[in-house]
């Protein structure tokens, strides 16, 4: 998908990708401190495992997390692309729960993400839907999320409980490491919901797992109830939320990659050992696991007859965060310490 041109005098390489030429200025800057890793190297990743990259990148929007300095240095959050950005660039309009509005960068093909690359971005954060389709998700988002007092250990086996339950529905999910401390297992969607729709199914889920293990996985929006425990983040469902994306590179030191792999490996994953310089031989030689997703878009059914169950049962919607507006069948937006308690009688 690209090629590399030449290093001009200005400490400038040229890479031809999709037809486009993107400059990638300073390669040589050192963006991860571990193994010396450049923000070259960094492309030079992204491009081996361009492929499978666009296979779930194409045509999302990405909010971005630029690193100017590398990894070890001040971030901040892009959504809105500068009035500067080259022509060729494709952007689309997304919003903020307030309403607010911004031009993001649509991924249309390779050349946008090392355009991205090039700017520090150590960070990509996808919407759960298609540029073309802003009103339906592709995907629903299950946030496996290693709390204070949890090991990496307790999300493995949270995720084989997750795994049992798709399982029973008839549903196929795909798992990634998230390139820290914890796991996303993804359903594709046929594009028939909106994001409502998929936050719901999440806390679904994330109530049914706490049901079948409440020593080790938890439904519970605030964090003063949560304990030990694996808590499944329903709300990055939330419209307009993003996830850390597949194949992006984490900004720590040692550059690892939120990888995708096979369920049969999910016993023996270490994420530390999946880097920017170990995951393209890794897809290389096992292709990517991810390969078949688009090839089956899942229904939301099965997870919608679970939230009608539990409305059945008389539950309210769970907790949304703070920006949000208050929600139909949502319950006091207070945190239990601080809500008032009613008199005794």
């Amino acid at each position: 998908m690209g090629s590399v041109a030449k290093a001009s005098e200005a400490d400038t390489v040229d890479l031809d990708i999709d037809g486009h030429t993107v400059s990638i200025t300073h390669p040589d800057k050192v963006f991860f401190s571990t193994r010396g890793d450049t923000k070259l190297d960094l492309v030079m990743y992204y491009l081996r495992i361009g492929e499978a990259l666009m296979r779930q990148m194409d045509d999302r929007p990405v909010l971005l997390q630029r690193f100017p300095n590398g990894a070890s240095g001040s971030s901040f959050f892009q959504k809105r692309i500068p009035e500067s950005a080259p022509e060729w660039l494709e952007t689309t309009i997304v919003s903020t729960p307030n309403g607010t509005t911004s031009r993001a960068l649509v991924v249309a093909d390779l050349a946008h993400f090392i355009w991205a690359v090039n700017i520090g971005c150590l960070g990509f954060h996808s919407w759960p839907m298609r540029a073309h389709d802003p009103e339906h998700c592709d995907e629903l988002r299950l946030d496996l999320d290693p709390g204070p007092g949890t090991t990496f250990p307790m999300a493995q086996e949270t995720a084989t409980l997750l795994k049992g339950l798709l399982d029973e529905l008839g549903v196929r999910g795909y798992i990634k490491t998230t390139g820290n401390r914890g796991l996303h297992v993804y359903v594709r969607l046929a594009p028939h919901w909106d994001s409502i729709a998929v936050r719901s199914a999440a806390v679904a889920v994330a109530r049914e797992l706490e049901r079948r293990r409440p020593d080790l996985v938890t439904a519970s929006w605030w964090k003063e109830e949560r304990g030990p425990r694996i808590f499944i983040d329903f709300n990055q469902n939330a419209p307009h939320k993003t996830v850390f994306a597949p194949w992006s590179v984490r900004a720590h030191p040692y550059a690892p990659v939120s990888c995708p792999f096979e369920w049969d490996e999910l016993a023996g994953i270490h994420p530390p050992d999946l880097t920017i310089a170990t995951v393209p031989a890794r897809v290389a030689a096992h292709g990517d696991p991810w390969a078949s997703m688009a090839d089956e878009p899942q229904s939301l059914e099965p997870f919608l007859e679970m939230v009608r169950a539990d409305q059945a049962a008389g539950l309210l919607d769970a907790p949304w965060p703070p920006v949000y507006p208050k929600m139909p069948g949502e319950p006091p937006r207070v945190q239990p310490s601080r809500a008032r308690k009613k008199p005794e009688a």
